[in-house]
Order: C-alpha cells, then sequence, then structure tokens
C-alpha cells in the first residue's frame, strides 16, 4: 500500500460514515450522491487492504480494523484544520479558532466566569462554545470539531484516545419551585414522587445510569409521569411554573437557588457525586491559547460555589 493513494475526501468519507453508521446519512452530511461515498470507501479499503466498514442488519458497522483506523483519521483531519486555521489566521492577522465542548453545567456555572479571566489575557483568540450532551461532545472531539470538551468522565470504552484532567465532582439534586409541596411534607420525598411529573436527563446522557440506579437505590422503579430533556432553559420554565420535579446536575441550578427561585428536596444524593473535568485528545498539543484557556477552566472551577 501506498499512503499516497490515500486522499482527504477519503478520510473525511469514512469519518462521516462512521459517525452516522450510514452511508446513506453520511452522503447528506458531505453533499454527495450516494454511490459516490460507496465508491471512495471501496477506495479506501483498497489502498488500505482491509475491510473498515461492514454490513449489519440494515446498516453497516465498523470493522476493527476500522476502528483502529478512525483513531487515526481523525487526528490527521484535526490536524489538517488546525494547520489551514493557523495560515489563514496568520495570514489576515487573526488568532486561531479555539472550539470548547461543555456540558449545560459547565456552560452556565464555570465557562462565564472562565471566559473573563481568559479574555483578560488579551490573547485575541476567538473562541467557539459549544453546548450538548457528554456523548455529542466527546464524538466532535474525536472527529476534531472540537479542541476541548469540559464535562463527565465518560465510560472506559467511549475513553479511548483521550486524556481526562479531574476539576471537581458533581452531584445530582432535585429541584422545585419555591412553596412545592413536596418541600413542606412530612414525608419522605421518594414516597410522593410518582405523583408528579419528574423532567428526566435524557436516556444517552452520562448522567441518566446514575439516576436511574439512585433511584432504584431508593424503592423506585419507574416514575409514570416523565419528560427527558437537556434543555436547562426548558426545565428552568417548566418547574417554575408548575409542580414538576426536576432531576438534573446541581451545577445548572445552582444560581436559581441562591436567588430563592429554586429550591432542592432533602434528598441526600452524595451517591451520584461523578467526576467532570477537561477532556482532550492524546494525540494533540495544545497551543498556548489553548493552555491559557485551560488555565482559566481550572481556576474557574476552583472558585465554583455548588450545592
Amino acid at each position: 500500500m501506498s499512503d499516497s493513494h490515500v486522499k482527504f475526501r477519503h478520510l473525511q468519507a469514512f469519518i462521516e460514515v462512521a459517525r452516522y453508521k450510514s452511508v446513506v446519512k453520511a452522503s447528506a452530511s458531505l453533499n454527495v450522491s450516494q454511490p459516490a461515498v460507496t465508491k471512495t470507501i471501496r477506495e479506501l479499503e483498497q489502498a488500505l487492504g482491509v475491510a473498515l466498514v461492514e454490513r449489519e442488519g440494515r446498516g453497516i458497522r465498523i470493522t476493527r480494523y476500522g476502528e483502529v483506523f478512525l483513531k487515526h483519521a481523525g487526528a490527521a483531519i484535526a490536524a489538517l484544520r488546525q494547520g489551514v486555521d493557523s495560515v489563514s489566521h496568520e495570514r489576515v492577522g487573526e488568532a486561531p479558532l479555539l472550539r470548547v465542548g461543555a456540558l449545560p453545567t459547565v456552560s452556565s456555572h464555570i465557562m462565564p466566569h472562565a471566559m473573563d479571566l481568559f479574555l483578560k489575557e488579551k490573547t485575541l483568540s476567538r473562541i467557539k462554545i459549544v453546548t450538548g450532551e457528554n456523548s455529542v461532545l466527546l464524538e466532535q472531539l474525536r472527529f476534531g470539531e472540537l479542541d476541548l470538551v469540559v464535562g463527565r468522565l465518560a465510560g472506559a470504552d467511549r475513553m479511548a484516545g483521550f486524556l481526562f484532567e479531574h476539576l471537581y465532582s458533581e452531584r445530582v439534586v432535585f429541584a422545585v419551585r419555591a412553596g412545592h409541596p413536596l418541600l413542606a411534607s412530612g414525608r419522605s420525598p421518594f414516597a410522593e414522587l410518582g405523583g408528579y411529573t419528574i423532567l428526566m436527563p435524557t436516556a444517552s446522557s452520562i448522567i441518566r445510569p446514575v439516576v436511574d440506579q439512585f433511584l432504584i437505590a431508593n424503592g423506585i422503579s419507574g416514575l409514570p409521569n416523565q419528560i427527558e430533556t437537556v434543555s436547562d432553559a426548558f426545565g428552568r420554565a417548566f418547574v417554575s411554573s408548575s409542580d414538576a420535579v426536576w432531576i438534573i446536575s446541581a451545577g445548572v441550578v445552582t444560581r436559581d437557588v441562591e436567588a430563592g427561585q429554586l429550591h432542592t428536596l432533602p434528598i441526600d444524593t452524595n451517591d451520584t457525586r461523578g467526576p467532570v473535568g477537561l477532556t482532550m485528545r492524546t494525540d494533540v498539543v495544545p497551543s498556548i491559547a489553548m493552555s491559557l484557556l485551560m488555565q482559566t477552566i481550572r481556576e474557574a472551577a476552583a472558585c465554583r460555589t455548588l450545592l
């Protein structure tokens, strides 16, 4: 095999196919025809001499060789984008773009202070902050679309190729509006939760298994009235105007509780604590600007006030 046969379009097509586990969705993402994507993947497999994808039912799966190659393909794309950004921004006198993914709790509780500290350094760097679910942010980091993720530590199976730096631990809380009936009830909140609408983390969120396990450990195997959401704006508005109970990471509602707009139920949730920190690719060396940003995030996290 000659690596000269592997082109950027091959890497791009393979990464999109791996992301969506679908040639159809990959072709839509790349804005090219499905046969073109299939042909490109076949060319790549011929150049490498191994199968990268296999059919599985109506979809496809990535082979073991494909998983190994995906790590390097993502690194190559990320390095190329970083190089293009560096050259183009240098040419026009701009600093490279720093792309950061952050969980909603981090976006609302840590990043504002971190940005204040970072802007005082006057690096002139442009910053893009993306908020979303932990698993989605890690996928974007893996594919070179983000440079850093500030979120919870994922399972070992999802941390291959990543470095994690612990910043702090955060627990889950049960938030309700001021004057909620459960605040005045003499009974255990668990005995009455089934009678209220519960806002739950989505099934794919990293804290959902923690929440499910905690509920089961406290005798609750199911809640009949659930709404799954990752929107803190919706959660805050819905809970403030109803008797719903919002199960959410503490940092999301810290300021609401401090202002007296929301309250937390008297439930000991220390068992739900999980590590939050910085996640980067192992094959990327942070720039000076990124190193400064990471330091300001560390400082902001050290100054946080959690429930």
